[in-house]
């Protein structure tokens, strides 16, 4: 006999339990296809947009701002490239790492 069988139906459904570790929420999902679907429309023109403040536009009143064009790319590279973790490196057991160098023959 199952427990509904049995009358006793407690823990049988998920209810409360909310999402599985690691699950995505269903608008996060959604939000993030949008934006990549916005990024990926607009590829062609970052270069335009960037040289436009890198150089500046007198006709469109935009001065030139090298600066903040190199840090925006630096920013938009964030998201292409994945930042590295710090790494600790210990010898055995946590302590301190020995090393060992030998010169020549």
């Amino acid at each position: 006999m199952n427990k509904l069988e049995n009358g006793n139906s407690e823990n049988l459904t998920n209810r409360g339990r909310g999402r599985p570790k690691g699950a995505a929420n269903k608008t996060t999902v959604e939000m993030k296809q949008a934006i990549a679907s916005l990024v990926q429309g607009n590829v062609h023109r970052v270069q335009e947009w960037l040289d436009l403040i890198a150089l500046g536009d007198e006709s469109l009143g935009v001065k030139p701002a090298p600066d903040k064009a190199m840090d925006l790319y630096l920013k938009l590279m964030e998201y292409n490239l994945p930042k590295l973790g710090r790494t600790e490196v210990t010898g055995q057991d946590g302590g301190d790492l020995k090393v060992s160098v030998k010169w020549g023959g």
